[in-house]
């Protein structure tokens, strides 16, 4: 209990990361967008909530592909077969990765032009 826990769950959410980070393509491609665009968001974002909007869309980004990966992974060890259900789901994740985009596009281009023509 206690810290002994915390440090236990620490350790398996790192686990997770490196294990999307060497089997998911997709998220090491946004992780690299991460990279990139996080110290521009510093430098784009002129108040703190900007700042936290674009940065935030990012990693909540990241959060969606982890979760699309977790359904990926959990359905394939159910089993290879085409199922229809087993599809849909796999759909579902991948339209949530791209929700996840359009709003991560949307709050950038959004920021981006309030400063362009204010």
């Amino acid at each position: 209990m206690g810290l002994a826990r915390i440090a236990r769950a620490t350790g398996y959410s790192f686990k997770g990361l490196r294990a999307a980070f060497a089997n998911e393509e997709a998220f090491r491609q946004e992780v690299l967008i991460v990279v990139i665009l996080s110290p521009l968001a510093l430098w784009l974002g002129r108040t703190a909530v900007e700042r936290a909007l674009l940065i935030g869309s990012l990693l909540l980004l990241l959060i969606v592909e982890l979760l699309n990966s977790a359904v990926e992974a959990a359905i394939d060890r159910i089993g290879l077969e085409r199922h229809e259900l087993s599809g849909r789901a796999k759909d579902l994740g991948s339209a949530a990765v791209f929700v996840a985009l359009v709003l991560t596009g949307t709050v950038w281009l959004f920021i981006a032009a309030a400063h362009w023509f204010a």
